[in-house]
């Protein structure tokens, strides 16, 4: 259960999320389309209605509290389930054709669930599902070429304007749970192609440490590196999740370095009403499942 006491106005936990996400309350004035008073003003009626404060101001600028942590869970939940429900009901008739991009195990693993529930509640619409690795996905989108997609990105590399955050974790080693390939040096590395923010990541890491590496296979999927992986010819890197039977996740006890965080996003066509309506489904999806499973950049 969402603990959220009831009367709640979902606009005060909208800037409440995005205060705690930007750790600013101007820039959360910004996206609401409120001045930085009524923001602050909104800041101060939620603690009121909670009783306790939620906001801390630091050198960085202003983080939750424990109290705000707390809330800012289930206050992402909840405004996912709010924005589905009045989607849904606001627009029940939509129809038409919509294009979405993923990374190929994104699709295998998240998608089916998201994708049943969006053609029971829009039966009419059409999606049509393209698989990609990250980098390909957002220039076919800023070709017009995709309605919606989904896409990583790690520190390097700020979120594309108008992206919506749907999920941050670490980058981890992954390796055979039978074979100690991760001993091997040079390291054999199975990844995907060069412009692969998992493959930069990776290699850069090693580099850093001065661990040497090879390329040994190349693959654009997940399910590709996996299978190289699970016959002890190569490790590879995914996130921090439930791994087929075989392989296992590798750290600094296994001698590799640390690798970097990478946040999962969705871009989407705000004036198709079928996209929107996806994308609202899409990030109910990922709000109701927080830890994801390993997938492609």
């Amino acid at each position: 259960m969402l603990n959220i006491p009831a009367g709640i106005d979902p606009d005060l936990l909208r800037s409440f999320v995005l205060v705690a996400e930007g750790g600013s309350v101007t820039r959360a004035a910004s996206r609401v389309g409120r001045t930085q008073s009524a923001v602050s003003m909104q800041m101060r009626r939620l603690e009121e209605a909670l009783g306790q404060p939620l906001l801390l101001r630091g050198p960085k600028g202003l983080s939750p509290t424990p109290h705000g942590t707390w809330l800012l869970d289930r206050a992402r939940r909840l405004l996912a389930m709010h924005d589905e429900i009045v989607t849904n009901f606001r627009t029940p008739e939509i129809a038409g054709h919509v294009r979405l991009g993923s990374p190929d195990d994104y699709a295998l693993v998240w998608l089916p669930e998201i994708l049943a529930a969006f053609a029971e509640s829009h039966p009419a619409v059409e999606v049509e599902v393209i698989c990609m690795p990250s980098t390909e996905l957002l220039e076919r989108f800023e070709r017009d070429e995709l309605d919606l997609t989904l896409y990583s990105y790690g520190n390097e590399r700020s979120p594309a304007v108008g992206a919506e955050r749907l999920w941050r974790g670490p980058l981890r080693w992954v390796g055979s749970a039978a074979r100690p390939v991760h001993l091997m040096r040079p390291l054999p590395l199975a990844l995907s192609h060069n412009g692969c923010i998992w493959s930069r990541a990776a290699t850069i890491a090693l580099e850093r440490a001065g661990v040497s590496w090879r390329m040994a296979y190349s693959s654009a999927s997940q399910t590709g590196t996996h299978a190289v992986v699970l016959a002890g010819l190569g490790v590879t890197v995914g996130l921090n999740a439930s791994l087929p039977p075989g392989l296992r996740l590798l750290g600094a006890e296994d001698g590799l370095p640390e690798l970097p965080e990478l946040e999962i996003a969705l871009l989407r066509n705000p004036d198709l009403p079928a996209a929107s309506a996806l994308a609202a489904r899409i990030k109910a999806g990922f709000e109701a499942r927080r830890a994801p499973p390993a997938m492609a950049a």
